[in-house]
């Protein structure tokens, strides 16, 4: 057995029913102490013992996810819930175009996802490593006893350097344009939200630019 499968609790990992043909599914079953269940989850596709969402997507769903903005608002509804909770990405990620998703594109909505949204991105090869990634993140927060690590305590300048480290990750923006944007909307999520044209009241932001953050954001 793995050594990424050992672990010391029973676990039951409930699945939405729309991952029945994932493969997943079946490969949790054949793990050791774990139990699946089937049903329609609201959020995300698998949630174990009340203390970890798992959203799970192939390449190809996850670039169709961007396209049709579905992915931006999973992200929203994860990051908001009261579960840790993190994406799961499965299969080979090295050539989004092949799915009609622009690298740049593809790239932006992992820094929506993580940076943005604060949510864990993992990789998987296959339907078996997401089954044996599930049941290892969920046997970590056991043993910890708690949800992922949060920022809970930091000063607000500290906070300030964060917020605007993360705006400088958008196409165009470097520190300058960061602290106007962040001036102008008064944090991250309204510069995410924020229209082309609303981007282009702000001193230094041109159309071009506008419009290169809004494609990368979705």
């Amino acid at each position: 057995m793995p050594a990424l499968l050992q672990t010391d609790t029973e676990l039951t990992v409930i699945a939405d029913h729309r991952e029945s043909r994932s493969g997943v599914v079946e490969a949790l079953e054949c793990l050791p102490g774990v139990t699946v269940r089937t049903a329609t989850l609201e959020i995300g596709d698998y949630a174990v013992e009340g203390r970890l969402l798992v959203e799970r997507k192939t390449v190809q769903d996850f670039a169709v996810s961007v396209l049709d903005t579905r992915l931006f608002r999973q992200a929203y509804r994860l990051a908001k819930s009261n579960s840790a909770a993190l994406f799961l990405l499965e299969g080979d990620a090295r050539d989004p175009a092949g799915f009609g998703l622009s690298r740049e594109a593809f790239q932006g909505a992992l820094i929506t996802v993580t940076l943005i949204h604060g949510l864990p991105l993992l990789y998987a090869a296959d339907a078996e490593e997401s089954a044996r990634l599930i049941v290892y993140a969920a046997s970590q927060l056991h043993r910890q006893g708690t949800g992922f690590y949060t920022a809970h305590g930091r000063k607000p300048k500290a906070i300030e350097r964060r917020k605007l480290y993360i705006l400088q990750t958008l196409p165009g923006v470097g520190p300058r344009r960061a602290k106007r944007l962040l001036a102008a909307f008064g944090s991250v999520q309204g510069c995410v939200t924020a229209s082309a044209e609303e981007l282009t009241n702000v001193e230094g932001i041109g159309r071009e630019t506008a419009g290169r953050i809004r494609r990368v954001l979705g």
